[in-house]
Formats: C-alpha cells, sequence, structure tokens
C-alpha cells in the first residue's frame, strides 16, 4: 500500500456502549455498507486518520513518478519511452484526483505540500531505493505497482466516498501498470543471458521493499482495528501481504526468476506460501528519512515547488482577474 504508517485517533475502536447517540448512527451507516460523503457528520478521528491516509497515499503518487521519470530519457524503444511517459502521467493524475479528496475533508493542497517538503507527512517506503538499471522498472510496474493494486482494489470499498470513488478509477490505470512492467521484464527474461541477470538482479532489490509496501505486521500496526472498524482499511496488512506473496510467487516462476527468499515455500495446511519476512529496522529506518534516496527526492520535490513558483502566481492571477471581471459584468447587468 502506498500508506504504510497512518495514525489513527489514538483511542483505538470503541464498543457500541461507549459511543454517543451521533457516534452509533455514524458506525450504523459504515456497517450497512454506505458512503460517508463530505458534508455529512463525521467523528475528528475518522477525518484525521483519513486526512492521513489519502494526503499520504497522494504523496505517494507524486514522488513516485521521480524514480522512473529518471528512465523517460533511457527507454531502449520509442515504443517503451512512450509508455513509461504515460505511466508517469498517470502517476501525477492519481495524486491530483487523491489530493481532491482530501481537501473535501477540510484541509487545503498547499498544506498538504508543505507538510510533504517538511518532512511531517510521509509517502512510500518504495520510492526511497535507486532505480539502477531498465530491468527495475520492470520490476516496479510488476511488483510495486502489483503491490499497490492488492490495497487499492479493496479500497474501492471504503466508507468514505470520494476516497472510493478515486481508487475506482485509479484501480483501472493500475492494473495496466502492471502489465507493462511484467511485459518488460518478460522481455528481459527472454532475452540475453546478460538481460536475464538483470532482471534476477532487480527481484532481488525490489522484492523486500515490495512486501515493505504493506506496512509493518499486524501486531505492530496499533491503529489497524480502529480504520478497520470504520472501513477505511478493508484489509489488515499481513492478509494483503500474504495475498500479494501467493499471486506473485507463480509469476515469478514463470519468468524463470527466483525469489530471494530460501524459507519461501508452498504450505499445504493453510493453503498459500510461507515467506520470510522483510527487516522491519530497515523499513523504519527508510521511513524515517534515513532510506539511500530520501534527501534525493526531497531535494526534487521541494526544487519543483519552488520552481513552479511563478506559474502558480500567474494562475493565481489570471483567476482574480477573471474572477473580477465577472463581478463587474454581474453588477452592470443589474
Amino acid at each position: 500500500m502506498y500508506a504504510q504508517v497512518v495514525e489513527g485517533s489514538g483511542k483505538g475502536a470503541k464498543a457500541t456502549e461507549d459511543m454517543t447517540p451521533e457516534e452509533r448512527a455514524f458506525q450504523q451507516k459504515i456497517d450497512s455498507g454506505q458512503k460517508i460523503e463530505p458534508k455529512e457528520w463525521m467523528p475528528d478521528g475518522y477525518r484525521k486518520t483519513l486526512i492521513r491516509q489519502i494526503s499520504q497515499h497522494a504523496h505517494s503518487e507524486v514522488v513516485g513518478q521521480l524514480p522512473e521519470g529518471n528512465w523517460i530519457t533511457r527507454a531502449p524503444t520509442l515504443e517503451r519511452k512512450a509508455i513509461l511517459l504515460a505511466k508517469v502521467q498517470d502517476e501525477a493524475g492519481h495524486g491530483l484526483y487523491l489530493y481532491g479528496a482530501a481537501e473535501t475533508l477540510g484541509i487545503s493542497r498547499d498544506e498538504m505540500y508543505e507538510q510533504l517538503h517538511s518532512g511531517k507527512a510521509k509517502y512510500s517506503s518504495i520510492f526511497n531505493y535507486p532505480t539502477l538499471n531498465w530491468a527495475d522498472i520492470g520490476a516496479i510496474g510488476w511488483l510495486v505497482d502489483g503491490a499497490a493494486i492488492m490495497n487499492q482494489v479493496a479500497l474501492q470499498r471504503t466508507s468514505y466516498g470520494p476516497y472510493s470513488r478515486a481508487m475506482i478509477r485509479i484501480c483501472k490505470e493500475e492494473s495496466f501498470h502492471q502489465r507493462q512492467g511484467y511485459d518488460i521484464m518478460m522481455k528481459m527474461c527472454n532475452g540475453t543471458e546478460a538481460q536475464k541477470a538483470m532482471a534476477q538482479d532487480a527481484m532481488n532489490r525490489f522484492w523486500w521493499p515490495a512486501l515493505m509496501m504493506f506496512g509493518p505486521p499486524d501486531a505492530d500496526s496499533v491503529h489497524s482495528a480502529e480504520s478497520m472498524a470504520w472501513k477505511i482499511k478493508i484489509n489488515t496488512n499481513d492478509e494483503l501481504r500474504q495475498k500479494f506473496v501467493d499471486q506473485t510467487v507463480p509469476q515469478a516462476e514463470y519468468l524463470g526468476l527466483t525469489i530471494p527468499d530460501e524459507n519461501l515455500a508452498w504450505n499445504e495446511e493453510k493453503g498459500s506460501y510461507d515467506f520470510t519476512d522483510p527487516d522491519w529496522d530497515e523499513f523504519f529506518q527508510v521511513i524515517s528519512g534515513n532510506g539511500p534516496c530520501n534527501a534525493d527526492r526531497m531535494r526534487a520535490r521541494v526544487r519543483a515547488w519552488d520552481d513552479g513558483e511563478w506559474f502558480r502566481d500567474g494562475l493565481s492571477a489570471y483567476a482574480e482577474k477573471h474572477s473580477a471581471g465577472n463581478t463587474n459584468q454581474g453588477v452592470e447587468n443589474v
């Protein structure tokens, strides 16, 4: 998932008897499968949790353009260049959908940007790893977007209406992203020995960060119960991680790639794979800003924001002038 560490209200899920009448009516609506819309009453904790989760998701879409955008000019063919350009453009659009959904909760886009640039807001840890060769672009599309889809398909059923509707459109585009990534890996695996070795190297480096995308283990995810009760989250971190492994192993076998986990094995009794947990110490280090590319990613985002100030000022000036013109026209017609 692109939102990995989302703090809740800190109060945990309430028992029905401990709820106020407003909270009880709110929970009953969620339990019946109805969507919550922006102008309806909602607990402060629900609003704050959604703002954190949706803004973190939006930041991840925007920052996620950086490792792939680095390869647009170096794509091996014109067709690959056009496909990658379209994919990066899609990610920008996903960020806009999600920022718009978060704004319906009462936070401004400028405030969300400020939180990202100051380091207060998080984004997915996966984007703090470098893309060293073209096979990495395939691994991102296949593994990273595959992990994202695993969670985002479920989020189409999330309880907040604007978030749910944004996810429906995003999932349609993410499925294309995953397919193009797998196609790159297939071409590499069916190419020369050197190309297949590049694909295996990309798998070795991105497998563990991809497993981290679902967030920490359920036992360490202290806010999950509250988010699950409010149906902000539909599945637990461990459920999604298991589903991802079960889906990805046969795909890797088809490619002829080896998943870098010597403990990976099919468990007949539970009907799924046993696998090794990623290094959670590394995960928390990266989330805390100490990953290989954290500083580079933030430097690029802040530079883009600063360099675009003149354009934002121009848009604001035009909007004010246009608004004043409409006001004067209205006065003349009275």
